[in-house]
């Protein structure tokens, strides 16, 4: 039997996949830009308790297989994942610009 995570009252085994695509499919997901996106996810889940069971990255999107506690709706935690790893990819990869 897996694993379920427990909160406070409550005891849940919620899972939600993500794909996350780049604009026009455009290819920049490769070298540095590629691992600060694999960082960037593993540190926005980290601060808003969601585990990540699996993790797969293209050149231009990302899969990400997430454990979440009941009180995120999946809406809310793909909202704050594009936002911030779209707002700091920008911020630290100029050329990528408008390309998230």
């Amino acid at each position: 039997m897996e694993k379920c995570r427990a909160g406070a009252h409550s005891r849940y085994d919620i899972k939600h996949h993500f794909v996350r695509v780049t604009k026009y499919r455009k290819q920049v997901l490769t070298g540095e830009v590629g691992t600060r996106v694999r960082d960037l996810v593993r540190e926005l889940s980290r601060t808003n308790e969601i585990e990540i069971l699996q993790g797969a990255e293209s050149v231009d999107h990302v899969h990400v297989l997430l454990s979440c506690p009941p009180t995120l709706s999946p809406s809310k935690v793909l909202q704050y994942l594009k936002g911030k790893m779209s707002w700091k990819l920008l911020m630290e990869f100029r050329h990528t610009q408008a390309q998230f």
